[in-house]
């Protein structure tokens, strides 16, 4: 049985940084200017999308994957327009989340969903900026994925779908993404029997765009790294690193598996730009040095922040 920690005040915490207390199960209420910050980047993401889908995608018949998809194929059908299709198909999913996964991230997918629904509706009548194929397919995908990316940043989402595979992870081995991926795979496919063959390839084309583009907006361009170096020279590679990069290294105790000599690891956090610089220096400090390099997709607390070089 671990041991209980020692109950901290009101003004201790395990860092040494004075914090207010928080009971447990708790939900901590929302500042007034973080809720008006969520509301305005999801309505910007929601915005974003429905110019991609109504300037870009829809006019030249390229879907997108999830229930977007299927709402533009139905429209296409029916000729009733995308954004019917879009409120009415995902409001099962926002029941769902609401109960099973929570009302802060249920109310932020219905705002987005509601934006989104609305803008294609005011957007429907507007000329698409190209008729070219290739071209609506990837700056359409770049435009729909930045905007998808925003709203997820900021705590919303744009598609049920989303909300069924989160419910799935929770009961079979299957994670997020692929549960999303199978339905896409499905979704995108039928492209092909509703539009044309080359239809459904220009639609994966940009769903892979709106892909990538969503992972640079959630991650950014500064992505962490996480590194491992281990040497006997930990000293003098540690105090280049805080020297040359200013960042701050931690030193811990390792043993051999194999050998059972004890050795010190360092390990230090640092962005991708900084990944090659970090190698060089160790290279010239402790050739042999054994060296692991790891993605982060998320760093808070500590002092990650950059110090300044020397």
């Amino acid at each position: 049985m671990a041991k209980p920690k020692k109950q901290l005040s009101a003004h201790d915490s395990e860092g040494g940084v004075p914090h207010e207390r928080i009971k447990v199960g708790e939900h901590s209420k929302m500042k007034p200017a973080e809720v008006v910050g969520r509301v305005f980047f999801i309505m910007l993401g929601a915005v974003l999308v429905a110019f991609a889908l109504e300037t870009f995608l829809i006019n030249n018949s390229i879907i997108d994957g999830g229930i977007t998809g299927i709402s533009i194929m139905l429209s296409y059908l029916t000729n009733v327009r995308v954004g019917v299709f879009l409120f009415l198909l995902n409001v099962p999913f926002l029941l769902i989340g609401y109960k099973q996964i929570g009302k802060t991230f249920a109310l932020s997918t219905l705002l987005g969903v509601a934006t989104l629904s609305i803008t294609t509706s005011l957007l429907h009548e507007w000329s698409p900026f190209t008729y070219d194929t290739f071209l609506a397919a990837v700056f359409g995908g770049i435009m729909l994925g930045v905007g998808t990316g925003i709203v997820i940043r900021a705590g919303g989402s744009l598609d049920g779908t989303e909300i069924i595979a989160i419910l799935v992870n929770r009961k079979t081995p299957f994670s997020v993404g692929e549960t999303v991926m199978f339905f896409n795979f499905f979704i995108l496919g039928s492209a092909g029997f509703v539009y044309s063959l080359d239809r459904a390839l220009f639609s994966m084309v940009a769903y892979y765009i709106a892909f990538k583009s969503i992972d640079l907006i959630i991650e950014g361009l500064n992505e962490s790294k996480s590194v491992w170096i281990i040497s006997d020279h930990y000293r003098d590679i540690g105090d280049t690193i805080v020297a040359r990069l200013g960042r701050g290294v931690t030193y811990l105790q390792g043993e051999g598996g194999y050998s059972g000599d004890m050795k010190r690891v360092i390990f230090v956090v640092i962005n991708r730009l900084e990944e090659a610089k970090l190698k060089s220096i160790v290279g010239e400090v402790d050739p042999g040095a054994f060296l692991a390099v790891g993605n982060i997709h998320d760093v808070k607390g500590g002092r990650f922040k950059k110090q300044d070089i020397h």
